[in-house]
């Protein structure tokens, strides 16, 4: 197997071998058999395919008081019996004899799969005698809390538990960044091509792409939890999501990539929105967010024409400059990209559709709120204060001086605002500064900074006494739609105008980059306005299916 980083080597042909589907695994973590129960069944009626019995989360464990009852006939579900040891991450302190027992009884009392740990994997197999049932697969597992090793290492693991006669393998590893991942998709494909049935996943918020992905590249099985505060590994999606969010049914290897490229990403609404609009238009395709510490590196590993668009966010938009083979002319007057494309070549090209949405949000704020002159932009003359001198601050800068405004730019580190500000042709201030500046009434104000965004709901980059000398006041956060700043400002009778409208705006700018198709009128609109209620998305069958990214 080819041990180089690059998925660009991995994407499977999509006929190479016959392909089984990707499975829903939900873990049942409850403390009680009958609460146990009752999350198969509700595992169940969300779609999974199976329910894994997390035997050690069990409160006062008796097996043959309990197993019979949790894998009594009809079941709901498969179920994938797990009896985890504390040193292999799970709650179990005993010793590996009753374990072993109560995993025995669980075959023979019908369990579908039963999951053994690759460290006493030939003590258990050599403890059944040869009593195992012919109706249940064996899983021997590896997990690494610490890191994902490198692809010659994960070989020789692959080895070691094909070699202890494991009807299915199991390897779970840690990412410390995202681009560990492609060694698991790696490992994922090689196994394809054998057709030996692998579960392959990477832990932890830098390797969620694993969970999701893992049908494309041939994984036997996801786990998604039943609920959020359910999970039983780190970074677990729903299995909601998964179904409703990211279509995980629909992919496969032909399935082109998207997603969001930023640091942090789980605040994010892009997942929801792209891939329900690639839904409605019947692209195969998901968007996916990708928790990225270094660009340059990301772009690199995962250079399969597969990844074929992404989305670029905080704090990487300056990086993609220069980072993509091609970029725009605005974006690269600019000096930020939102959004990359690759080529059918491999090229990668960027653009900023930053700087429209956020512009065009603000000018249909003032002219629904405010008389202006219909011919020329409502920014024309206007002192245009923008907070923030990163990509979202140059997208702002450049499209007001664009329109006419008197741009002056604030920002916590002056030599970052002074630089903008020398670009743009415009005074540069510390946010300390901007307190007391308030050189003439009705300025504007966008904010272009993460200040105010959740978890940190109650930051605000400026105080409200300060507020009272704008007019309009923008704020690029959506995550809350109503941030303190824009209450703030409200109250002081300034023209508000939400990030939500922003983002729309410059989604709809990608969706087009993405698919070459134009943005259906109202549909990201009416998408968006669905983030507050996800039950009135297609497929939701429940108000609390927002991803846990």
């Amino acid at each position: 197997m080819a041990a180089a980083m690059s998925v660009s080597a991995v994407v499977p042909p999509a006929a190479a071998v016959a392909r089984a589907r990707t499975l829903l695994c939900v873990p049942a973590t409850a403390r009680a058999p009958r609460e146990m129960a009752a999350e198969v069944a509700a595992a169940a009626a969300l779609g999974a395919d199976l329910a894994e019995l997390r035997l050690d989360r069990l409160a006062g464990f008796a097996p043959r008081r309990d197993l019979p009852a949790l894998l009594a006939k009809p079941r709901t579900l498969p179920a994938l019996v797990t009896y985890r040891p504390k040193w292999e991450g799970g709650e179990y302190e005993g010793e590996d004899e009753p374990r072993f027992e109560a995993l025995q009884l669980a075959m023979e009392l019908g369990a579908e799969y039963v999951d053994i740990e690759l460290k006493v994997a030939d003590k258990f197999i050599k403890f059944m005698s040869g009593k195992k049932p012919e109706t249940c697969k064996l899983i021997v597992s590896s997990h690494n809390y610490e890191n994902t090793p490198s692809a010659e290492e994960l070989e020789k693991l692959l080895a070691q538990i094909q070699a202890t006669g494991a009807d299915i393998v199991k390897i779970a590893t840690t990412a410390t960044e995202i681009v560990d991942v492609s060694r698991m998709f790696q490992i994922l494909v090689h196994c394809q091509e054998k057709q030996v049935p692998i579960i392959g996943l990477v832990m932890n918020d830098r390797g969620f792409i694993s969970r999701v992905l893992c049908p494309k590249f041939g994984g036997y099985l996801t786990f998604g939890s039943l609920e959020k505060g359910k999970e039983s590994a780190p970074a677990q999606p729903t299995v909601a999501d998964l179904i409703n969010v990211y279509n995980i049914r629909q992919i496969g290897p032909d399935t082109k990539v998207f997603g969001i490229i930023g640091k942090p990403v789980g605040h994010s609404k892009s997942p929801i929105l792209h891939n329900e609009a690639f839904r409605s238009v019947g692209l195969n395709a998901v968007y996916v967010p990708f928790l990225v510490d270094d660009l340059a590196k990301f772009l690199h590993t995962y250079s399969s024409p597969d990844f074929a668009g992404f989305s670029c966010t905080i704090p990487h938009k300056e990086d993609a400059v220069r980072c993509c083979d091609e970029v725009d002319p605005i974006a690269r007057d600019i000096g930020a990209v939102n959004t990359i494309i690759r080529k059918p070549n491999g090229n990668l090209v960027g653009y900023n559709t930053d700087y429209v949405g956020a512009i065009s949000a603000i000018e249909d704020g003032i002219r629904a709120t405010q008389s202006t002159r219909s011919t020329t932009s409502p920014l024309a003359g206007r002192l245009f204060v923008v907070i923030g001198a990163g990509g979202a601050g140059k997208a702002l800068a450049y499209g007001a001086k664009e329109k006419g405004a008197r741009v002056v730019i604030a920002n916590r580190t002056f030599a970052r605002a002074q630089e903008l500000g020398n670009l743009i042709g415009g005074p540069a201030l510390t946010l300390a500064e901007l307190e007391n500046y308030h050189p003439e009434e009705g300025m504007i104000l966008a904010n272009t900074t993460a200040i105010g965004m959740h978890p940190n709901t109650n930051d605000t980059p400026l105080s409200k006494q300060a507020l009272k000398s704008y007019a309009v006041v923008f704020d690029a956060v959506y995550t809350p739609k109503e941030t303190r700043l824009l209450r703030d400002a409200a109250e002081c009778g300034a023209t508000v105008v939400s990030g939500l409208e922003m983002f729309i705006r410059q989604a709809e700018g990608q969706f087009e980059h993405f698919t070459g198709m134009p943005a259906v009128d109202g549909k990201f609109r009416a998408l968006a306005s669905s983030l507050d209620n996800p039950s009135t998305i297609k497929g939701n069958g429940r108000a609390a299916a927002k991803p846990r990214l």
